[in-house]
């Protein structure tokens, strides 16, 4: 098989690396591509949509491979796969990062941590850096410095044509206005260009554990302590066990219990006194804040969630944490049969919500917190406990149903989410603009392999 203009590598049934190239971090999603188009830059990527667009392909973009559906996959078409472009270019000066669309957030971290600079990014190190852009992006640093979309300056992308096109808010500004928070309904974009801001490299940050009995009443502290948390605070509710990791002491591992995780985006001192009374609160079972490289603390998870376990999402975002909110979650939270589920609590706010509603896509601006049900077992494991996670995760969504709020991440959307929920993602109005968008750069919908916007 030939691709003209196309210099990467293909990929078949029939290749000794066809298995390993079709693999994507959800291990329970199990697709085969006709072929896996490997590129080496913009030009590859350009034929390769061509190519697929000329024979009715059905296509999937791989970035990082990290969406919980599986997106980066399809059954019996083409994967167009950005995972050999990595590159970051760093411009300490200005302040800004070129990152190609194959990238992992670890990638960018370590080549702007050089300069001790940052943007706002995940919290798994191997997480790709399109997907979660795209969506919106949410991280430690958000709070202060804005969601991933917010530090967005450009993006090149190749169009449903074929075409290359450069987005800013001078450039195709209507283009650029749906990719930040759109996801990846309008092309695929080859090199993001990102603002960057000072960030350690020391930072204050890490995990404080209470047992699962005092989630309730941590809960509640939390609510009030994360009111009024400066900026440069960035916290993480995880609700699970103890992961077996080796900072932490081996007689807790595996054990009920809620963290909250920080990160202070500021000096050191400053995050001891944000902190204190996080710390000072009732009887931790064990406390891990301590002053640490950025990016180490950004991949201090990553072997909790390796790639190829098996994954299921739900979410939702909260009208608030009342007494009624935090009783659902402490009764619902510890009920998985594994001891590798687990669910995550985002607090969001600060630099967020002061960014205008409409100003990009995404539009969960006004959300305080939002929540992620992830369901987790191991491959092997039986469809039996494979169905008892998944049914965990949906009863615990369904409990929290009078305390859900009027949206939810796109990014936290798993594959059998409906279509109505893509459009609770954005809300009615916004909703409608982004198909407005898609008619005019897709409108044969041909990249549909995604959270799905029907052009207008």
């Amino acid at each position: 098989m030939k691709i003209d203009g196309f210099r990467g590598r293909l990929i078949t049934a029939d290749h000794p690396e066809y298995d390993t190239a079709r693999a994507v971090w959800n291990g329970a999603v199990d697709r085969r591509p006709r072929l896996i188009a490997r590129c080496t830059g913009t030009a590859d990527v350009a034929a390769a949509v061509r190519f697929a667009r000329d024979r009715g392909l059905e296509i999937a973009v791989r970035g990082g491979g990290h969406n919980v559906a599986g997106s980066a996959v399809c059954d019996d078409g083409i994967v167009i796969d950005l995972s050999d472009l990595r590159a970051v270019s760093v411009d300490p000066v200005a302040r800004t990062a070129r990152v190609q669309g194959g990238a992992l957030w670890g990638d960018v971290d370590h080549e702007t941590q050089v300069h001790g600079l940052a943007t706002t990014g995940g919290i798994v190190g191997h997480t790709g850096v399109a997907g979660l852009t795209l969506g919106g992006g949410i991280g430690y640093l958000m709070r202060k410095h804005g969601l991933t979309v917010d530090n967005l300056l450009a993006a090149e992308v190749v169009t449903a044509g074929g075409d290359t096109v450069r987005a800013s808010a001078d450039e195709h500004p209507d283009l650029f206005w749906a990719l930040r928070g759109g996801g990846g309904n309008f092309g695929v974009v080859s090199t993001f260009e990102f603002a960057l801001h000072p960030v350690g490299p020391t930072v204050l940050a890490g995990p404080v554990f209470w047992a699962a009995d005092d989630t309730a009443e941590v809960l509640r502290f939390y609510r009030d302590f994360a009111a009024e948390a400066p900026d440069e605070l960035g916290t993480v509710v995880r609700l699970g066990t103890v992961p077996p990791l080796p900072v932490i002491p081996e007689e807790l591992h595996w054990r009920p219990a809620v963290a909250v995780v920080c990160c202070h985006a500021g000096a050191t001192e400053d995050g001891e006194r944000a902190v204190k009374a996080l710390r000072q609160f009732g009887t931790p079972l064990v406390d891990l804040v301590s002053p640490k490289p950025y990016a180490a603390h950004q991949r201090s998870t990553d072997d909790t969630v390796p790639h190829g376990w098996h994954y299921y999402w739900k979410a939702t975002d909260l009208t608030d944490l009342s007494d009624d909110t935090i009783a659902v979650i402490a009764d619902h939270a510890y009920r998985a049969g594994s001891p590798r589920s687990y669910a995550v609590m985002f607090h969001m706010g600060g630099a967020v919500a002061r960014v205008p509603h409409g100003a990009t896509a995404y539009a969960g601006r006004d959300v305080l917190h939002n929540i992620n049900i992830d369901a987790v077992w191991l491959p092997g494991e039986s469809d039996e406990h494979a169905a008892a996670e998944t049914a965990w995760a949906r009863r615990f969504l369904q409990a929290l149903q009078p305390h859900r709020a009027d949206g939810v991440y796109v990014n936290f959307l798993d594959a059998d989410d409906p279509a109505d929920r893509v459009r609770e993602a954005y809300g009615d109005d916004t909703y409608r603009r982004l198909a407005e968008v898609k008619a005019a750069y897709d409108p044969d919908n041909a990249f549909h392999h995604n959270k799905n916007i029907r052009p207008a």
